[in-house]
């Protein structure tokens, strides 16, 4: 038997497993964190159980007697189950607070036996108790950080996904591209869409590109200098870049701001582009005149 501060502990987990187990499942489905729409009792109880598992292990390795340290190589083990299963719940769409409240529920269970054990021992009582809660706790904690961390992944994933759907390059004709950008460009978008527009130009081996502004709200000093460098980009793949979807408002808060287009061609809207465009690599649409 380990000599430190968790042996107590550590007997009673041993002495009575199962049935802290139990309590513990019964406490969170009492704290409504079970989620039996997400898992199923199986997996609770399974979850459950390996988490006991390890913090038994921890115990047993665990020789410190004055302070408790999580980050401990005892505890090894039981950090990566709890980041494991962290992050399985996250991806079924367990929150923050149920996670949380998953672990602390452990608490209960642990301080009914130490009760029953220690129940004369005022002073041995309340140190074991304390104990607990520290080791929960830190649990609880451990779960929160490793959730966040997952969360802040899920979202950078989505973040890069959405950049990637909402910049796409399209060939709307024979050496004839079209970017049609929607809502804001900032400098990470806007390396974003020219690092995919140049690897497009080079794969079409196309001489126009037609960026579409249509769908950008708001035309500020930033935006225009990112859509004039991306046309500069373009020249220098030796194609010609046209800028459509110049409304009025922007027009106006362009020449308001002082940004000077240069030798690029700007038009209405990208019918107007497209009919620049087409000859300058050797088309001309004609209507077909009725019969």
């Amino acid at each position: 038997m380990p000599n430190n501060g968790t042996a107590h502990i550590l007997t009673l987990l041993e002495a009575d497993f199962a049935g802290i187990v139990d309590e513990w499942v019964g406490a969170q489905i009492e704290e409504g964190v079970k989620r039996s729409d997400l898992f199923s009792d199986a997996e609770s109880r399974a979850q459950s159980t390996e988490l006991l598992k390890a913090l038994a292990k921890g115990m047993r390795a665990n020789d410190n007697t004055v302070e408790f340290d999580f980050s401990a190589d005892a505890w090894d083990d039981l950090r990566a189950v709890l980041a494991d299963i962290t992050r399985e719940r996250v991806n079924r769409g367990v929150t923050p607070t149920e996670m949380a409240t998953f672990m602390l529920a452990l608490k209960g269970p642990l301080f009914d036996r130490l009760r029953s054990s220690l129940g004369k021992d005022a002073e041995a009582l309340v140190e074991q108790i304390m104990l607990v809660s520290r080791l929960v706790d830190s649990f609880a904690i451990h779960t929160n950080e490793v959730f966040i961390a997952e969360r802040e992944q899920i979202i950078d994933r989505q973040r890069e996904e959405m950049m990637e759907l909402s910049t796409p390059v399209v060939e709307l004709w024979d050496r004839v591209l079209t970017l049609p950008l929607i809502g804001t460009l900032d400098s990470a978008r806007a390396q974003e869409v020219m690092e995919n527009l140049l690897e497009t130009i080079l794969q079409r081996q196309a001489e126009v590109v037609i960026v579409d502004i249509t769908g950008v709200g708001t035309v500020d000093t930033q935006v225009a200098q990112h859509l004039l460098r991306a046309a500069a980009a373009v020249r220098l793949m030796g194609a010609e870049c046209i800028i459509s979807g110049i409304s009025p408002m922007i027009a106006q808060t362009m020449v308001q701001l002082g940004i000077d287009v240069g030798s690029v061609s700007t038009r209405q809207n990208i019918r107007a582009a497209l009919a620049d465009a087409l000859p300058k690599v050797g088309y001309n649409i004609h209507r077909v005149k009725d019969s």
